[in-house]
């Protein structure tokens, strides 16, 4: 608990609802027919103050609860999800949606009250009195009680001139990288539609020794089981450990040595390149920077090993597996099961482009260019984004 004599000069400890006022202001029918948009919870991001999305009035509603530009909208239903964002348009919200403003603008900045809403503190204390088993939900009464070190007018202003724009440099970044990846994925088919006229089967490369045959994981009565995994030992890959390109060896699952030489297959080794073709069908990724000799496969993911590198390099298989074309061709075969699954076999089907070693050399360049390009900007996005998260936390956290 923060005491009041541990303060700064001039802070002075607050409650939320003295500083907070909590709109209820209800629109009737007839004002309703002239709002356009409103929002519910699913229109708020977690951990952004913008609302992206919403709904149209005309489509048909019962909400009723108004707000209006610069109010805060704070998610009071399943309040872990730290859904809280500022209203830049007029309209109605959801019932699970708290409506909060400053009551006294010379008391508590407007500007500053939705970096509140958004503190560590804040959601902390607002998932601790929310009630309910299946969706809990908090309440005014509890979040009115909220205390919190509130500076002087002038030394909010300043938290406000900071903390506005690292959030509007942080969505420059965000957008940047959403370029980026767009710009990325436009290469990588362009690479590919360049080079149709060489199409080959999958099992063609095998008949000729290109690729060793793709494998999974083990199925059955050899699939390790959830009380053998341990904290430290081989890495057990499934499909959810495969995103945007990347593994996730912090998050995966692990195996004992032991177990893991007593399976039969799936034994993944570094520069294969893997696929999902399980559950999640088409994230791939290239098996790189393990610590250990070899990695554990589940039956959901697929490795594919280069045995010859002066005929295929296994960045270049790597981004046809993430074009457009490939991708294609797994939807369209994966729609042929009762559930997402391609098989070893029918991959052994699919077909890719097989330009010159000099045209995949090429490829490849630009194609790391461009991913070290995207990795430079998601590093700078997390500096930003932990400076940012620093800085306001600073507005609950302040002391002598």
């Amino acid at each position: 608990m923060i005491q009041a004599d541990t303060l700064k000069p001039g802070w002075k400890l607050v409650k939320f609802g003295d500083v907070v006022h909590l709109s209820k202001d209800r629109a009737t029918k007839s004002e309703i027919e002239s709002i356009e948009r409103y929002v519910g919870l699913e229109h708020i991001d977690p951990d952004d103050l913008r609302i992206r999305r919403w709904g149209l009035v005309a489509e048909g509603i019962t909400f009723t609860s108004k707000f209006k530009p610069g109010q805060v909208l704070f998610g009071k239903r399943r309040a872990y999800q730290r859904k809280v964002a500022v209203a830049d348009f007029e309209g109605v919200c959801s019932g699970d949606i708290y409506v909060f403003e400053s009551a006294n603008p010379e008391v508590l900045l407007p500007e500053l009250l939705p970096f509140i809403c958004q503190t560590d503190r804040f959601f902390e204390y607002a998932v601790g009195t929310s009630a309910g088993s299946l969706s809990p939900r908090t309440n005014w009464t509890s979040l009115a009680k909220f205390e919190f070190t509130l500076p002087p007018p002038e030394e909010q202003k300043h938290l406000v001139d900071v903390l506005i724009p690292a959030l509007e440099t942080l969505e420059k970044l965000c957008q940047l990288h959403n370029y980026t990846k767009i710009l990325l994925r436009s290469y990588i088919d362009f690479q590919i539609n360049e080079h149709l006229a060489k199409i080959i089967k999958i099992q063609q490369l095998i008949d000729e020794e290109i690729i060793a045959p793709p494998q999974d994981g083990n199925h059955g009565e050899k699939h390790p089981k959830g009380k053998d995994f341990v904290e430290i030992g081989i890495p057990f890959l499934m499909a959810s450990d495969i995103v945007d390109g990347k593994i996730n060896f912090n998050d995966c699952k692990y195996i004992s040595k032991e177990l893991a030489l007593s399976l039969r297959i799936g034994f993944a080794k570094a520069e294969d390149v893997l696929l999902t073709h399980k559950g999640t069908v088409g994230e791939t990724a290239i098996l790189n920077g393990i610590k250990t000799e070899f990695v554990m496969l589940t039956p959901q993911v697929t490795y594919y090993r280069i045995q010859k590198k002066e005929r295929l390099l296994p960045k270049y298989l790597y981004l046809v597996f993430r074009s457009s074309f490939f991708q294609r061709q797994l939807a369209s075969y994966s729609r042929q099961s009762t559930r997402a699954y391609i098989g070893i076999q029918r991959q052994r089907e699919l077909q890719i482009p097989l330009p010159s070693l000099s045209i995949q050399e090429v490829a490849v360049e630009k194609l790391e260019q461009l991913e070290h390009t995207l990795s430079s900007v998601s590093k700078r996005i997390d500096k930003t984004r932990a400076i940012f998260n620093y800085l306001r936390e600073l507005i609950t956290k302040n002391k002598r």
